[in-house]
């Protein structure tokens, strides 16, 4: 469906006021794909609730109607996962933006799904606390809970669905229905609010969530560890998360991407396999002592160089340059689009991912990136390419294949925090085989006319 009706336009109209639905094809265009090379079909409208109410009467409407309903975030996935697939009607819910309570005594917060990330931890910050799952881009609340976001620190702190304690979400025929409770912990019954974490608007919409909180930490240490090669650094991850260490971040880089890295912030680090480490902690002692046991395990793994930074400054320039890394690539290569392998593995079998990907990319004398966030056995392959090349991204297709069946055949996962959208649905039967039934039973009993997200997960 790539337009309405007058009646349609009439009656949407109605459940907003004039400066919250739009037919113009600027809007409609900007809410045609995210940040990744997936390109959906043109959406026939726009709508921007405020409440919860008018999502309900908004998605019984549309129920009633037979229109495709797409929600809408920040627009930062990458695999297409807010894309509208059939037109239809897109929900953007950026204005749904209020922090509506921070009970620092619960460690708690309760928010709309258009909070973003960053303004969520300026304000708990204020207290003393933190929303820790980091994805790099600043994306809403309910974008990170519909893909179960993560990141850099979630080999210490874990991924959204960790945080996620109460939800408010309307269903595809317009109910309204609350999950989970704000009690540390609960036994009653299914845990109906996990099932709708990842499920990227397949199943209904989030309109309010209650997050825990963590505190900030008092002290922080970041290393920069250097090896010969990346399977030596790779080995390292497993020795280190085995030593019972705790990194807050450990994610490994090679030298290609350090050498990107470097003429664009001008940080002057060796180009050399590494990993880059952080540690949070009490004090200053406490964390000198873990940083210099890593230093130890990691020189038994063959370690060539081992940098410590403390000064605050020079962290985050490091760790903003890491969390922009895609951008880099991306930069580097204009004109290019990027194929992003996002697999997930045991962290034993860290090791065996890493060098397998290496190979295969230079088999077939591919541009990629292998790094990742190798204290979570997430390993991301940045492939570059152009898709209106056939020959060429049939190869990266070929290499991403690979890789995820390798991932797959040893215990992994196709998406270790990307989400499925469209670029991973091919690996779903592969990965789930007949659980992946019952998800679309699921998906069936929820959503009997498949009108939410359509074409994502399925």
């Amino acid at each position: 469906m790539d337009t309405f009706t007058p009646r349609h336009v009439a009656e949407l109209s109605a459940f907003v006021t004039s400066d919250r639905f739009s037919t113009g094809q600027s809007n409609r265009e900007l809410h045609r794909h995210d940040i990744s090379f997936h390109l959906g079909t043109l959406p026939a409208g726009i709508i921007w609730p405020l409440t919860t109410d008018e999502v309900s009467r908004i998605l019984s409407w549309a129920y009633d109607n037979d229109v495709p309903v797409t929600p809408w975030g920040a627009g930062t996935s990458t695999e297409g996962n807010p894309v509208p697939t059939r037109g239809g009607l897109v929900v953007d819910l950026t204005l749904m933006n209020r922090i509506l309570d921070i009970r620092p005594q619960d460690l708690q917060a309760d928010v709309e799904p258009g909070v973003l990330r960053k303004e969520l931890n300026r304000q708990a910050g204020k207290h003393g606390l933190f929303f820790p799952p980091d994805p790099g881009a600043d994306a809403t609340i309910g974008g990170m809970i519909a893909n179960n976001a993560s990141g850099v620190q979630t080999v210490k702190y874990g991924a959204t669905r960790d945080y996620v304690m109460r939800l408010t979400v309307v269903l595809p025929k317009g109910g309204i229905i609350h999950t989970g409770c704000k009690a540390p912990k609960s036994s009653s019954g299914y845990d109906l609010t996990r099932l709708f974490v990842g499920s990227e608007g397949t199943l209904g919409i989030v309109t309010e969530a209650t997050l825990r909180l963590t505190g900030i930490p008092s002290h922080f240490l970041a290393a920069t560890i250097r090896f010969k090669d990346l399977e030596s650094a790779s080995r390292a991850v497993a020795l280190m998360i085995g030593s019972g260490l705790g990194p807050a971040a450990l994610e490994l880089l090679p030298p290609g991407l350090i050498r990107l890295m470097n003429r664009e912030k001008h940080l002057g680090l060796p180009e050399e396999p590494s990993l880059f480490c952080e540690f949070h902690g009490i004090s200053k002692n406490v964390l000198q002592e873990t940083a210099d046991l890593a230093k130890e395990v990691c020189e038994d793994c063959g370690a060539v160089g081992f940098t410590f930074e403390t000064e605050e400054g020079a962290r985050k320039d490091l760790w903003r340059a890491r969390h922009e890394a895609w951008e880099t690539i991306h930069r580097a290569h204009p004109k290019k689009q990027t194929l992003i392998v996002d697999a997930a593995v045991p962290i034993s079998r860290y090791p065996d991912i890493v060098v397998f990907s290496q190979k295969i990319v230079e088999e077939y004398r591919a541009v990629g990136y292998v790094f990742g966030h190798a204290g979570d056995g997430n390993l991301h392959v940045v492939l570059v390419g152009d898709p209106a090349d056939t020959a060429e991204w049939s190869k990266l297709e070929a290499i991403n294949h690979a890789i995820v069946e390798k991932a797959v055949q040893v215990g992994g996962t196709c998406t270790g925090e990307h989400g499925v959208g469209i670029g991973k649905r091919k690996f779903m039967q592969l990965e789930h085989g007949e659980s992946y039934h019952l998800m679309r039973q699921i998906k069936e009993t929820i959503d009997p006319k498949w009108l939410m997200n359509p074409d994502k997960i399925f």
